[in-house]
């Protein structure tokens, strides 16, 4: 008997907590936004480390071992037979012979002076002495990512770019407008695909609920082909990485970001 009429208590109990559930449900209304991550991708790869060099030497020498002989190395032995035969005399030089005019060690010397005219470029660029952190060249071994500043209520904040969802729009298509919206027609991406990559929300403050509660924002992932945010449409953004980016972002916000970045 207790046993029963504990099990009705429980499914009497889960029927009324459905019930103001689906009240609940009805009576709050949300505004839908799109959100965008903009990646920038590494530009070079990071430095090998002591394991990493020591690693890549053996491979180096095993593929070296396994190896077949090149053209070159096959050419610089058919010269060195070729000049024991001539210093021997058992064949004379045919200087119209365009291969006794150039040998294989020519090649290589010739080779070996223009490698030391070649310099690396710096991996520290004008951008990172000047800490421009609006500029898309620095930083160069890591990927950064896109903030702007918008209005949100009667506050400024710095969060990915993002803007409510219109009748007739996919999210995927609010999201490509959103872009062009707050950072113009000069930056050009490529979206990663239609479905979102992560998802956050926030409820408004009482004094500013009208017709929604709050926002639930779906956000997209994409990679920065090139161009940059137009100045004159967004006047504050930064390209951070993931460390600095979140020192810039409030901490439910970041936390929420953090589970959907590299």
């Amino acid at each position: 008997m207790l046993r029963r009429a504990v099990e009705k208590s429980i499914r009497v109990y889960s029927v009324q907590l459905r019930q103001l559930s689906a009240n609940a449900a009805v009576k709050e209304k949300w505004d839908l936004h799109a959100g965008v991550l903009v990646e920038r991708h590494p530009i070079l790869t990071k430095p090998l480390n002591e394991i990493e060099t020591k690693f890549q030497a053996m491979q180096s020498q095993i593929e070296f071992e396994n190896s077949l002989k090149s053209d070159f190395e096959l050419r610089h032995e058919k010269d060195l037979i070729l000049a024991e035969k001539i210093k021997k005399g058992q064949m004379e030089v045919d200087l119209d012979d365009t291969s006794a005019k150039q040998t294989a060690q020519d090649l290589k010397d010739a080779y070996v002076e223009e490698l030391k005219k070649f310099q690396l470029a710096p991996r520290t660029t004008e951008a990172d002495k000047k800490k421009d952190k609006q500029a898309t060249n620095r930083d160069l071994e890591d990927i950064l990512y896109l903030l702007v500043d918008q209005k949100l209520g009667d506050k400024s904040h710095m969060i990915l770019p993002q803007g409510q969802w219109q009748t007739g729009e996919t999210l995927r298509q609010t999201a490509e407008r959103v872009l062009k919206e707050k950072c113009g027609e000069n930056i050009e991406v490529m979206f990663y695909g239609n479905a979102p990559c992560g998802f956050f929300k926030y409820k408004y403050p009482a004094a500013q609920r009208k017709d929604s509660v709050g926002v639930k924002i779906f956000f997209f992932r994409s990679a920065l082909k090139s161009g940059n945010v137009d100045k004159k449409i967004a006047k504050k953004f930064e390209w951070l990485d993931k460390n600095e980016l979140g020192g810039k972002l409030k901490r439910e916000y970041a936390e929420s970001v953090q589970q959907f970045l590299i």
